[in-house]
């Protein structure tokens, strides 16, 4: 972020640059647009303004990649920074957008300007060696565009004369530009990694439990279908959500309320040997949280409590308010495990295991959202249960879920 911040502010000095062809020489310039009126400032300073406010409204849609949606978005809020007669973006291969006069002769030769550019990947300054009379562009700046590929395509500048200014300008702004390309590859590469994590939750949900809940549905069918009916439903709903395919965030509410299912689908199979508290505060529930984070770490509280002991196994799952955050506990009395276990799993020398899967991804997708403070805390020991700690932010920039529009189910 601070190269971004860094190549804005060469945007502003290039545009106050050229800003400066109508601001210069006024050393004291009158505040203010008439007596008493409000003050904006002097030319300069509002010449820094309208270039930082141009160049955030670029950004958005520069954010989805060089496509051609997004260079048609933006090329006018660039021709408006720049100050040019007229501007392109293009890719590799064809013109993306163009803002302003000439596009019907002009574009066929941008394009032969621009694979030269790219063999070089350096800015060129050259003449249009247009004839029409009436054209008023005589002058192009070819600055390429980049990315982690290399170079992407170019932004052209065209001006009626040769300008020093604006071909430094020009090549500002192209790196701008090109950083905004670089955090849209960032944030595909982040949800590509979402879904990879999440793809790696459900294989966890393994063929094993499905046919281990199904069997047990079938087991009442004739002695009780009533029930039978009402684990099916549960299954349904249970599979639903968690092989649903939008959203890499959930609401706290719809997260228990899945986590509801699974113990009920695990106590059809374990009858009373499974015993669970749920304590959650109210407020608490439209908290959004990546999605699939606790239930792996219940479904582990039941592996260990009953899968790999005969004992009762006590799950408690409490939510509670603690200011700006949501506190989650997930307890449970199982066999517990020794730390220096533990550590390997979440160092991912876990062995491959469905418990190591499950709590290496939870953990690394915590951190990823909120960062390292928010990873989950663990206290274990061998033949001591365990017990996870999560402190979830109640509001965090770029986390909402994706179902904004559910009522939370009561506790």
């Amino acid at each position: 972020m601070t190269g971004a911040l860094l190549t804005v502010l060469a945007v502003a000095g290039a545009a106050l640059l050229l800003g400066l062809g109508w601001a210069g020489g006024r050393r004291h310039a009158r505040r203010g647009g008439r007596a008493g009126g409000p003050d904006l400032g002097t030319p300069v300073e509002r010449a820094t303004f309208h270039t930082l406010h141009t160049a955030s409204l670029a950004a958005p849609p520069l954010r989805a990649g060089l496509t051609e949606d997004a260079a048609r978005k933006a090329a006018r809020r660039l021709r408006s920074l720049l100050g040019t007669e007229a501007l392109c973006l293009t890719d590799r291969r064809s013109v993306l957008a163009w803002d302003g006069p000439g596009a019907d002769h002009h574009e066929r030769r941008a394009m032969a300007r621009v694979a030269v550019m790219l063999d070089s990947g350096r800015s060129m300054s050259v003449r249009t060696e247009c004839t029409r009379p009436d054209c008023p562009l005589k002058w192009a700046v070819f600055a390429p565009l980049t990315g982690e590929d290399g170079v992407l395509g170019a932004l052209v500048a065209y001006g009626s004369r040769e300008s020093a200014v604006l071909v430094r300008a020009a090549t500002e702004v192209a790196r701008w530009v090109s950083v905004q390309l670089e955090l849209s590859e960032l944030d595909r590469s982040r949800t590509r990694l979402m879904e990879a994590e999440i793809k790696a939750l459900r294989a966890q949900i393994s063929p094993h439990f499905i046919f281990n809940s199904l069997a047990a549905i079938a087991s009442f069918v004739r002695t009780d279908p009533e029930r039978a009916r009402d684990l099916l439903l549960e299954f349904a709903d249970f599979t639903r959500y968690s092989f649903r395919r939008h959203g890499e965030f959930t609401t706290l509410a719809e997260e228990l309320r899945s986590i509801e299912q699974y113990l009920a689908l695990a106590g059809a199979r374990f009858g009373d040997r499974l015993k669970v508290t749920l304590q959650v505060a109210p407020e608490v529930l439209p908290v959004a949280l990546p999605f699939l984070c606790l239930q792996p770490l219940v479904e582990n509280a039941v592996k260990h409590g009953l899968e790999d002991s005969t004992e009762e196994c006590l799950i408690t799952i409490a939510a509670r308010d603690a200011g700006a955050e949501a506190l989650i506990t997930i307890e449970d009395n199982g066999v517990g495990m020794d730390p220096a276990v533990l550590r390997r799993i979440l160092a991912g020398e876990g062995g491959g295991s469905s418990s190591g899967i499950g709590l290496t991804n939870v953990d690394e997708r915590i951190r990823q959202v909120y960062g390292d403070a928010y990873g989950p805390v663990i206290e274990t020991g061998v033949g001591a249960g365990m017990k996870i700690s999560l402190r979830i932010p109640k509001y965090r920039a770029g986390v909402h879920s994706s179902w904004p529009g559910q009522q939370p189910p009561r506790y």
